[in-house]
């Protein structure tokens, strides 16, 4: 059984892409997904993603070979965010 695996991003003006803030595996993983949860952080589950992006050091933004399937999870979040705003 593999273990679970979880990296965040952050974006922001500052940066030119974003930026990883958190990775883990296993335990770590499952604290950096449960604090997602208790914060309303969206989650977004793609472990091939996930196993490139782990591969990067904290504070560290991604490769431009990223850019665009990271632009399609952002947006894909932001349309759920903006359905739940819709619904309040």
């Amino acid at each position: 059984m593999k273990r679970k695996r979880a990296v965040a991003l952050s974006y922001d003006e500052q940066h030119i892409a974003p930026v990883v803030v958190a990775k883990g595996e296993g335990m770590v993983a499952e604290r950096i997904i449960e604090r997602a949860k208790q914060y309303d952080v969206p989650i977004y589950e793609d472990k091939t993603l996930a196993a490139m992006l782990g591969q990067l050091q904290l504070n560290e933004t991604i490769p431009e070979e990223l850019y665009k399937v990271v632009a399609e999870v952002f947006a894909f979040i932001y349309q759920i965010e903006k359905k739940v705003e819709e619904r309040s």
